[in-house]
């Protein structure tokens, strides 16, 4: 990344240097098309709609005043990438307005309705149909590094097409500017500290994140948390309340179940934290993270003493295909009681299920979903810890009677 136009040159702490200056649309685009700047792994998605992206192309023309962007220099083995560390949703915007596209929910979750009820040999879904739910604009750079071969390879129906009235001329006479970042120490992990809060502080100020993603920064303190805490294959389990559908909050178990496994119960689960939940899952993190550790918890050492989680991870994941566990629940009641022993006994005992038993185990387990539904005060307040707790303690109970050996 070459920087023009320097303004000014401040020092902060570990004499971490701050460079000013502005570059032109066009240049912008380069830079992304070339992947010369890129999204670090916590970044949230793509979130703006429409209307706000038409806002924003508006403000350019208008000449008015738009926040800079912020780039992180991050050096690792002797090369260096370009972070952005806040601006994602701007820079997006260029980069649609430009190819003349929107990642549009509606017409994806439309599109994929669709397809899922029509019986067409000729309709093949395999990998054409980017995720427009998971969005960012990763999954328009991956496709190719110029505006003719990214929409060459753009699935017909994926994205909205929309002309957002720029040209050339445009792009090229119109300027955003930037703050660029350099800290002065190579050590990666200090590096990954020191931008986890960067962009912590940063969302202070701006559009407020929802707490999976302030807290996916953290996973920036040490190289495969995200892996640890987010993994992939949990992403296909969501909870659907009335209009609100949202994937499995992964970090909340394996916090949760720790303390149980340290503890051998649930009775002090999360206690003291009843009104602060995303501190208590940031002190996991940071306990796992070897930041700072906790007395909470049972140590990320002891319970993959190898640090090896990777073969318990994937024994869950088929486990979870195995019993036919639901992709979709209504309730926190029904996810908890179906995850919390299923996670406990595969991840933190290092156990597996008796698949011949399924049916059995699902008997059991919507018995007991049935049982926490019939007590109103638990339907009307599950978040309750003393109902928490509850979850967590018979849904282990249940599994333990179907494990393996």
């Amino acid at each position: 990344m070459y920087i023009v136009a320097i303004s000014h040159i401040s020092r902060c702490t570990m004499d971490n240097r701050v460079y000013y200056g502005q570059y032109s649309l066009k240049h912008w685009l380069d830079l992304i098309l070339k992947q010369n700047i890129i999204l670090p792994a916590y970044q949230r998605f793509f979130v703006w709609d429409e209307e706000k992206v038409r806002t924003l192309i508006k403000a350019f023309k208008n000449k008015q005043f738009v926040p800079p962007i912020t780039i992180g220099a991050f050096n690792i083995n002797n090369a260096t990438q370009n972070l952005i560390l806040d601006g994602q949703q701007r820079l997006t915007t260029i980069l649609l307005a430009y190819l003349g596209l929107f990642p549009d929910k509606d017409l994806f979750k439309g599109i994929v309705d669709r397809l899922a009820n029509e019986n067409d040999d000729d309709i093949d879904n395999d990998g054409q149909f980017d995720n427009i739910l998971l969005w960012n604009f990763k999954n328009l750079t991956e496709k190719g590094n110029n505006k003719a071969a990214i929409l060459e390879r753009i699935t017909p129906g994926n994205y909205k097409v929309i002309d957002f009235a720029i040209d050339e001329s445009f792009l090229k006479k119109t300027f955003l500017g930037f703050s660029y970042l350099v800290p002065q120490n190579d050590d990666q992990h200090v590096q990954q500290k020191y931008y986890s809060s960067v962009f912590r502080s940063i969302n202070i100020a701006g559009q407020r994140l929802f707490p999976q993603e302030s807290r996916a920064s953290l996973y920036f303190l040490k190289d495969g948390l995200r892996d640890f805490f987010d993994p992939a294959f949990m992403k296909r389990i969501t909870i659907k309340n009335y209009s609100t559908e949202s994937t499995v909050d992964f970090l909340r178990f394996l916090a949760l179940l720790s303390q149980y496994y340290k503890d051998e119960n649930a009775n002090q689960v999360a206690a003291g934290f009843k009104s602060r939940m995303e501190d208590y899952y940031e002190e996991y993190i940071y306990s796992v993270a070897g930041e700072e550790l906790s007395n909470k918890f049972k140590p990320f050492a002891e319970v993959f003493p190898d640090d090896n989680f990777q073969p318990r991870f994937e024994r869950l994941a088929q486990t979870i295909i195995e019993l036919n566990i639901p992709t979709q629940f209504t309730s926190i009641i029904e996810m908890d009681t179906y995850l919390f022993g299923l996670i406990y006994a595969i991840i933190f005992e290092n156990r597996s299920i008796d698949i011949p038993r399924r049916a059995e185990l699902v008997a059991d387990i919507d018995a007991k979903i049935a049982e926490f539904k019939s007590v109103d005060a638990h339907k009307k307040a599950p978040s309750a810890l003393k109902y928490l707790r509850n979850r967590i303690t018979s849904s282990i109970e249940i599994y333990n009677n179907y494990l393996n050996g």
